[in-house]
C-alpha cells in the first residue's frame, strides 16, 4: 500500500466548516463593538463641541457662540503665528468641523439670530442606522447630552444620558 501525504477532502471540508462557524459568532460581535465605539466616539465629539462653545463663548463674547461649526476650527492657521479668531478659533480639528466623524454626521443648528448668540444646537447621527450607530445625540448651550434609541432625530426631550 502506498501511503498518502497530504488532506483527503473530507478533512478539508470539516477545517473549513470550523472555521465557517467560527466567523459566523465572529462577525456580529465585531460589528456591534465597532457600533459602540462609533457611539463612544460620537459622544467624546459632542462633550468637545460642548466645552469648545463655552470656551469661544469665553474668548469672542461680543460674538456668544459660533456661527458654525467651522468657527470653531482653525483651518491649517493654527500656529504660534496666527492667533485664534472668531471664524477659526482653533478649538476643535478640522475633521470634526467637517460635520463627519466615526461614522456620525455631526449638525450644528438651532441659533436664534441674536448678537451676543446665546444658543446653539449639535446633534450626532449615525450616517448608516444599524451599521456605524444605532443611538443619536443632542446637545444645546445647556451641556446636557441626550440619547434617542434607536435614532436618528434626538431632541431637547430625550433622555440625558
Amino acid at each position: 500500500m502506498k501511503k498518502q501525504k497530504g488532506f483527503s477532502l473530507i478533512e478539508l471540508l470539516i477545517v473549513v466548516a470550523i472555521i465557517l462557524i467560527i466567523a459566523a459568532i465572529a462577525i456580529p460581535n465585531l460589528l456591534r463593538a465597532r457600533i459602540s465605539a462609533n457611539e463612544s466616539s460620537a459622544v467624546g465629539s459632542v462633550r468637545t463641541i460642548n466645552t469648545s462653545e463655552v470656551s469661544y463663548a469665553t474668548s469672542f463674547p461680543g460674538v456668544g457662540f459660533s456661527k458654525d461649526l467651522l468657527s470653531l476650527a482653525g483651518n491649517a492657521k493654527c500656529t504660534g503665528a496666527t492667533p485664534p479668531t472668531s471664524t477659526g478659533a482653533c478649538l476643535i480639528d478640522d475633521t470634526l468641523a467637517a460635520g463627519t466623524k466615526s461614522g456620525y454626521v455631526f449638525t450644528y443648528g438651532g441659533l436664534s439670530g441674536n448678537v451676543p448668540e446665546v444658543t446653539y444646537t449639535i446633534t450626532a447621527n449615525a450616517a448608516q442606522i444599524n451599521q456605524s450607530g444605532v443611538r443619536s445625540f443632542f446637545s444645546d448651550q445647556t451641556g446636557v447630552i441626550r440619547a434617542k434609541n434607536p435614532g436618528p432625530g434626538a431632541t431637547v426631550t430625550d433622555t440625558p444620558i
